[in-house]
């Protein structure tokens, strides 16, 4: 579509001020005096002759203005940093959003380039999730937490006051394994007690569970009641389930059996199932942090169909 044809994309509609971007007397370069209206929320292409005028249109007229206007809601201060923008040789734009610009450029590409990591605009998203985003649980849905060791300290003391708790720390959530090794380590450390599979069990020697089964185990930390007079107690004790489960604890209400879950990390509250701290790693696809355990970040999966190397199964290999 050329600059001059731009205006018939109306079609015989009445357009207002603000559903276009409206451009009077653009001068940039090799227009000359050009006077447009862009539709908003649609799809406009500027095609024409080389040297006619395009790129001074799109990104020395439009993009240079929007984001001279955006500089301009900074503070002082902000705008020292970033030096000043001159105004494009134009009369008057207005319908003018905030900005966002892709450079035509030379790229290279590999079976996992995309338009987001040919442009960068891949980088930006990735570091605005890290930053921004919100994790919820895959599990239940719910929003997912996070508290300063104080915090958990006083959430407990506030919610558990004259009750008597275990605080437990997890170590093993929903895998199998017979973990003889694991429960001889917790012996070793001292303790006596492990929650297993929602049961307070004594631990011995030698002690295992079923290798074949999925299992929960808890070390038991300790059991106190809450109250302001054992509140050095209760500190250590929630420091060291802290330790051992891994920035995780959870305390069991000795009277009805409820669990809770308290966590350093992002962590549902209703389930305990906590998520490591966003980075924008966690989101690429070229990261093993990030990338599809199943087709490791390519989105395709090589897999062998019987079926049409065997179409038809009656017949013999020396039959064709």
């Amino acid at each position: 579509m050329s600059i001059s044809n731009i205006q018939e994309m109306k079609n015989d509609e009445v357009i207002s001020e603000e559903e276009v971007i409206s451009v009077i007397g653009a001068r940039v370069h090799n227009l000359k005096n050009i006077n447009v209206e862009i539709p908003r929320n649609k799809l406009t292409v500027i095609t024409g002759l080389s040297g006619s005028g395009k790129s001074s249109l799109a990104f020395d007229t439009i993009y240079a203005e929007g984001q001279r206007r955006y500089i301009e809601t900074f503070l002082s201060y902000a705008r020292t940093f970033l030096g000043s923008m001159e105004r494009p040789d134009v009369d008057k734009i207005t319908g003018l959003s905030p900005v966002i610009s892709i450079e035509q450029k030379t790229a290279s590409f590999n079976p996992r380039s995309t338009v987001g990591t040919v442009t960068e605009i891949y980088d930006f998203m990735r570091l605005l999730f890290a930053r921004a985003g919100e994790a919820f649980s895959y599990n239940t849905g719910e929003k997912m937490v996070k508290y300063t060791e104080e915090k958990i300290i006083q959430l407990i003391k506030n919610e558990f006051i004259g009750k008597r708790i275990y605080i437990l720390a997890p170590v093993v959530n929903g895998r199998k394994g017979h973990y003889r090794e694991l429960f001889e380590q917790i012996l070793q450390k001292g303790f006596l007690h492990a929650r297993i599979d929602g049961e307070i069990t004594e631990l011995r020697h030698n002690h295992r569970v079923d290798r074949y089964k999925n299992h929960f185990i808890e070390i038991v930390i300790d059991k106190i009641a809450v109250d302001d007079a054992g509140e050095k107690r209760l500190r250590n004790s929630i420091q060291i389930a802290m330790k051992h489960g891994q920035r995780n604890l959870m305390i069991l209400n000795s009277e009805t059996g409820i669990a809770k879950y308290y966590s350093c990390l992002f962590m549902c509250p209703t389930t305990g199932i906590s998520y490591a701290e966003p980075a924008p790693h966690s989101f690429s696809f070229n990261s093993p942090q990030g990338a599809c355990p199943r087709c490791n970040g390519l989105g395709r999966i090589s897999e062998i169909d019987m079926d049409k190397i065997i179409p038809d199964k009656m017949k013999s290999i020396g039959k064709g």
